[in-house]
């Protein structure tokens, strides 16, 4: 057996190169696999037969900076993407040299910078918040009313119902609160000190008789005010600012019950007040959502057409305005002045038809 100082050379190596490797040239590489970073090609080397996966990404991390944790190789055809820690990390090398392989992932230097800047754009948006915030409590202390908020806390529809048993009754809801945050209603409101127990839905076939469409319903003085909202066919809804006219009717009638020269002269005088504190230059603008292009809405000269059941007509209600010992009108009453109420406009109009024909006739003769 050899002794150790038979191994030895006889004398000292003066080059340290031959053990520290610094100036030593790398051995021949066996074979080398290239991947393409930021679509770029980049070989990399290796020196034995059975290099595997794992030694791939060692040597991204070494010669690419790219860390473990920030890497993927999306490898085509068929092997698809891996990452570590891979599942099989006996992955030979040689079995992927004539394939494709994407490297993905931020190297170390990357990393730091986007952290760098993700930190000053969080900083940016922090300080701007926080200005915008100063802006929004100054503006508001600079332009609060607490006579207004306390009115119209007060003066408001405390609920809202939409017909739960009819189609997509949230849209029916956004419909409602629509008409309930328009802010001429709600000026109206604070103004005749208006309190309205429920603003709801009515039901299009349950609304609508031989003598005409119910369009709105005020029960007990505004205990519940009720309006039209769908079409007759429930494919769309009706004009919202035709709408907006009915709820204006009915909120006339928290104060008139018949249909009579006090009731009138209120309900245009409400009418008037929502158009003029509309800031919206003639309403709000009308969503695609509430409005079917094919059913505008009612006319004007519908408005009113035998199917205006407040105030007066009431089911159930009370109107001393309405019969002379204050009882209850029954559904018997209701129907006969409801064809009172048609028969009247129908007698109007021929009057009207008769007028104009005199007038015609004297034309004539002069």
């Amino acid at each position: 057996m050899a002794s150790l100082n038979d191994e030895m050379p006889d004398k000292p190596v003066d080059s340290a190169s031959e053990y520290d490797g610094q100036d030593a040239e790398d051995p021949p590489a066996l074979f080398k696999i290239t991947v393409l970073l930021h679509s770029k090609p980049v070989d990399l080397s290796f020196y034995t037969e059975d290099a595997t996966i794992l030694d791939l990404s060692d040597s991204v991390a070494e010669e690419l900076h790219i860390p473990p944790s920030n890497q993927k190789f999306l490898i085509t055809p068929k092997t698809g993407l891996l990452r570590p820690p891979f599942k099989d990390p006996t992955l030979q090398l040689r079995t992927l040299q004539e394939k494709k392989i994407v490297l993905m992932g931020a190297t170390t230097t990357e990393v730091e910078e986007l952290h760098s800047e993700l930190t000053e754009r969080n900083a940016r948006l922090e300080r701007r918040r926080a200005a915008l915030d100063a802006g929004r409590k100054v503006r508001a202390n600079k332009y609060q009313d607490p006579k207004k908020a306390a009115d119209e806390a007060k003066y408001r529809f405390h609920a809202i119902e939409p017909l739960s048993y009819l189609p997509d009754p949230q849209k029916s809801k956004r419909f409602l609160e629509r008409l309930a945050n328009d802010v001429g209603i709600k000026a109206s409101m604070r103004k005749h000190g208006f309190s309205v127990g429920l603003l709801g839905e009515l039901n299009p076939v349950e609304h609508t008789q031989r003598t005409g469409k119910t369009l709105g319903l005020n029960t007990n003085r505004g205990e519940k005010i009720e309006l039209r909202l769908r079409t007759d066919a429930y494919d769309g809804y009706r004009n919202y600012k035709t709408i907006r006219d009915v709820l204006c009717h009915e909120l006339a009638h928290n104060v008139w019950g018949p249909h009579d020269s006090n009731f009138w002269a209120l309900c245009k005088e409400i009418e008037a007040e929502v158009k003029r504190n509309d800031y919206n230059s003639g309403g709000q603008s009308l969503g695609g959502e509430f409005y079917n292009p094919n059913d505008a809405g009612v006319a004007d000269d519908e408005m009113d057409h035998g199917g205006w059941t407040g105030g007066t007509f009431v089911l159930g209600g009370v109107d001393k305005s309405a019969s002379s010992n204050g009882e209850p009108l029954s559904p018997r009453s209701q129907r006969e002045m409801m064809a009172a109420a048609a028969e009247g406009r129908s007698q109007k109009q021929r009057e009207a038809k008769g007028k104009g024909k005199e007038k015609d006739g004297k034309d004539e003769a002069r």
